[in-house]
């Protein structure tokens, strides 16, 4: 199954027909099960084909059991809120473990969901790339290219998505490792860095719109697979082309079932027979086919050529995991928010 979407349905993918947001889900018909699942930006296409496919393998085991199955979608951090708020979400699939953190500490998710599904509940991976326009007149190649005179950056708003939080810690590792750098120096660069960008997105499908719908700005900041669909279904005779730095992040995407919501609609099972799907190899290959690295070695290695190998950073050993780093980062008061004061 390939990805095919078009301009316009792209366009429309970013209202209320394609997408749920909080308050927005419809109740399912009469004597169906309703199953939503609350995910961030970029997965929208992903989880509609994967939900199709796992319907199919439900209904097949479980005759006579129908499910409405829903999904809503926008900045990562948004959508934790969202859940904490009281949106009724069965699993959540999101751009980082700390926004599930931020819901376990809710009581709303088990405070142990990393060790409940394999690779600590990350079944894929992805990674930050740049996108630039036709010809890449800018000539840019690596992150210090991002802060020419003039140049205008888009990327989303780390305060509220989860892509800019991995594309800020990006740069800030590349900085790090640059001759006689140090986190002053990482510092620094971050901060001029987002003195090019024009528009703070709440996610990053909406930095995708922006770069490549509303033409603004010279070089795009997204996940992998973002850049992919720019290339393959936004643009038109090479109209955008993809840059891979030379360090980026390795981003480990996190999924949960929601204790909480699943006590009282009765739906454990499905929610986890959802989640364990995508481990699977049909799910894997989904996965990969919509941009996704896959985590499973025999879907990896038929998917080689798509996935650059590159040298990607973990968030572990480079930041202290993902509660230091954002305490240290993005908190209220942290780092980002000094550094992005006029």
């Amino acid at each position: 199954m390939s990805l095919k979407i078009n301009r316009r349905a792209f366009a429309a993918s970013l209202g209320g027909a394609a997408l749920l947001a909080a308050g927005g889900v419809k109740a399912a018909p009469k004597g169906q099960t309703s199953f939503l699942n609350v995910s961030y930006d970029p997965t929208r296409e992903f989880y509609k084909a994967f939900n199709a496919q796992f319907q199919t393998i439900w209904a097949q085991s479980h005759a006579g059991q129908q499910v409405t199955f829903q999904q809503s979608h926008g900045g990562s951090g948004k959508q934790a809120r969202s859940v904490i708020d009281g949106i009724q979400a069965d699993v959540v699939t999101l751009a980082l473990a700390n926004d599930i953190d931020e819901i376990a500490r809710k009581g709303i998710i088990a405070p142990d969901w990393q060790k409940r599904l394999p690779d600590n509940s990350a079944p894929y991976t992805s990674t930050i790339v740049f996108v630039v326009r036709k010809g890449n007149p800018w000539r840019i190649k690596d992150w210090g290219d991002l802060t020419k005179p003039g140049i205008q950056v888009i990327t989303p708003n780390p305060k509220t998505g989860g892509a800019p939080r991995w594309t800020y810690l990006a740069a800030w590792a590349w900085a790090r490792r640059q001759p006689g750098g140090n986190d002053g120096a990482a510092r620094n660069f971050v901060k001029d860095l987002y003195q090019h960008v024009p528009v703070l997105d709440s996610g990053a499908r909406g930095s995708l719109t922006t770069f490549a719908q509303r033409r603004i700005g010279d070089v795009l900041l997204t996940w992998e697979n973002e850049a992919f669909l720019a290339q393959k279904e936004l643009g038109a005779d090479g109209e955008f082309e993809v840059v891979y730095p030379s360090v980026s992040i390795l981003a480990e995407p996190s999924v949960a079932w929601v204790d909480k919501v699943l006590k009282k609609k009765g739906t454990q099972q499905l929610a986890e027979a959802y989640l364990r799907h995508l481990y699977t190899e049909a799910g894997q290959t989904l996965a990969a086919e919509h941009g996704y690295r896959p985590r499973l070695p025999s879907v990896a290695a038929r998917y080689k050529s798509k996935f650059r190998d590159i040298d990607l950073v973990s968030i572990d050993p480079e930041f202290g995991g993902w509660a230091k780093a954002q305490k240290t980062h993005f908190a209220d008061s942290g780092i980002y928010d000094q550094i992005f004061k006029k």
